[in-house]
């Protein structure tokens, strides 16, 4: 039990004095009813569609990695200001994770009005919902005030994308305060949920004179991926699994599949070929219990990532979709 203590306290010693202020108790005696709200309001969603974790966790991480934790991405756009959602990387974001997080903000506000805010309904969705299906439990402080601004102006060159190189993914996390560790560790996510065909059809269509399909792939991966997308252009919902072995566990499968040539993304492969990153996913391949320390230690820095919590940096919404004050002008 000593270690766990230890790596919160390392955590803790590094963090900037507003983010300290952060506490797991902090709605204990505002809102007692909160954590078991959430539990419901979780379990129900999951079992209705259980590609709820994955799109949480996306949700999450595409919130935190722009603004900060503030539930910036939540803001539905308005004549007068284009939000975050609306912002190219985040049109595939499902719909299923922001009404998880409406369910729970309409549950809570019942129980305990302008008490919680959404920013922190998000961050204890992400981690409920990680540990349901699996993955590592990790502490959530809580205390963040839901952010003013969301534009979706803000987003480019905030977020990785498919077709980004391996250094510029370093440098993007870099830029965060991320190593290059923490960045593989977070890339493990992809062991839940999915990935839109135009996402890697550049790999599995007239790669090259040479081949039809990226040689890094697994021949018979490929050959799946091309079946499954053949109509991606016309029914562009099709997708795949980020981990085809299993797809709906939080484990450590996304690491071997790397090692076997079942990256689905351009991104994910290359962590494999990369000599900066392969030291790392041969670690996690190999030992679940490094990966799941390395995660749940990362996810923690992303939550407190540029996070709000003095008045005059944010609010508590009375709706997760609208700031409390419209700008009309």
């Amino acid at each position: 039990m000593a270690m766990p203590v230890l790596l919160v306290a390392l955590t803790l010693s590094f963090l900037p004095h507003t983010q300290s202020k952060l506490t797991a108790a902090y709605y204990d005696k505002s809102c007692p009813p909160l954590q078991s709200i959430m539990r419901d309001i979780i379990n129900t969603k999951q079992i209705e569609d259980p590609t709820t974790a994955a799109a949480t966790l996306r949700l999450f991480f595409h919130d935190c990695m722009v603004e900060g934790c503030d539930a910036s991405v939540l803001i539905s756009s308005t004549s007068f200001n284009t939000a975050e959602r609306e912002a190219d990387i985040n049109l595939s974001l499902s719909g299923g994770s922001f009404d998880l997080i409406t369910r729970a903000k309409t549950a809570i506000e019942i129980q305990c009005p302008d008490t919680v805010s959404c920013a922190d309904i998000l961050a204890i969705a992400t981690r409920d919902l990680i540990v349901m299906v699996g993955g590592p439990f990790y502490d959530v402080r809580l205390g963040r005030k839901d952010g003013l601004i969301s534009q979706s102006s803000r987003v480019d060159g905030n977020l990785a994308t498919s077709s980004m190189s391996v250094s510029d993914i370093i440098s993007l996390f870099a830029a965060k305060g991320f190593t290059t560790q923490e960045m593989v560790a977070l890339s493990g996510a992809h062991t839940i949920g999915f990935s839109h065909c135009k996402e890697f059809s550049r790999r599995i269509y007239n790669f090259s004179k040479a081949s039809d399909f990226d040689p890094s792939y697994n021949p018979n991966y490929a050959e799946a991926l091309r079946k499954l997308c053949a109509n991606y252009t016309t029914d562009t919902g099709m997708a795949a699994f980020n981990d085809v072995v299993t797809p709906s566990k939080f484990d450590n499968m996304y690491f071997l599949n790397l090692k076997k040539g079942l990256g689905l993304l351009s991104t994910d492969q290359a962590l494999y070929t990369d000599s900066r990153t392969k030291p790392f996913v041969d670690l996690y391949a190999q030992n679940q219990t490094a990966f799941f320390q390395d995660f749940a230690h990362a996810m923690e820095k992303v939550s407190v990532y540029n996070i709000k919590s003095a008045e005059s940096k944010g609010e508590i919404r009375r709706r997760c979709d609208s700031f409390n004050n419209v700008e009309t002008s």
